[in-house]
């Protein structure tokens, strides 16, 4: 499958906002090699500040699909600005079916999705435990996950993106309910030792 082109909007805006954003809050980019050029993955990261996803968006030249809390696009301007972007809401915690029929397609269509693995960004910016909703897309779309660790340390903030783990690394085989624990476990070490070795990089 070819890479799919970002949208004109997408890329007007990442134009604007890079240099603003990379000065501003000193961006380190770790990882960036591990983001294959084509092809259908999901990006699931932590949350643990409001710009996250401009951080993670800037980082590579891929356009990526981020799933957004409903609340967002209640203003008419944002939810033109956000929907222009590629991202689309989905109301937490209530089982929003169409936000994962949609993003689903997103992925067939060979777009890379952003999914924070957490379902909500962390006020303390300590880990919250994994939702499954990462797992269930990965089983249901067969896209490998690619982790990614958002991290703040005294030099700046680290986006730190791993390698993609398929859906055999990790054990979704039969759509079990606890393969979907497990998986979305082991995507969430795999973000927590990112951050560990960030810190040891960039805190010492």
């Amino acid at each position: 499958m070819s890479r799919p082109k970002n949208h004109a909007f997408y890329n007007v805006v990442r134009a604007i906002f890079k240099p603003i954003f990379y000065l501003k809050d000193r961006i380190k980019i770790e990882g960036r090699e591990n983001v294959p050029e084509e092809g259908a993955y999901i990006l699931a990261s932590n949350h643990i500040e409001a710009t996250d996803p401009i951080h993670i968006g800037l980082a590579i030249k891929r356009q990526i699909m981020f799933m957004a809390k409903a609340e967002l696009f209640e203003n008419k301007f944002a939810a033109w600005f956000f929907r222009h972007l590629g991202a689309f809401p989905v109301d937490r915690g209530k089982g929003d079916k169409t936000a994962i029929n949609h993003f689903e397609e997103v992925i067939k269509e060979g777009y890379l999705m952003g999914i924070f693995i957490e379902g909500t960004r962390s006020k303390t910016g300590e880990f919250l435990p994994p939702k499954n909703g990462v797992s269930l897309i990965a089983y249901d779309t067969k896209a490998p996950v690619i982790p990614i660790c958002v991290t703040k340390t005294k030099r700046g903030k680290v986006v730190h993106f791993d390698k993609p783990l398929s859906i055999e690394e990790l054990g979704l085989l039969n759509g079990k309910a606890r393969e979907f624990r497990v998986a979305s476990r082991m995507i969430m070490e795999k973000i927590k030792a990112l951050r560990e070795e960030d810190l040891a990089k960039y805190d010492s």
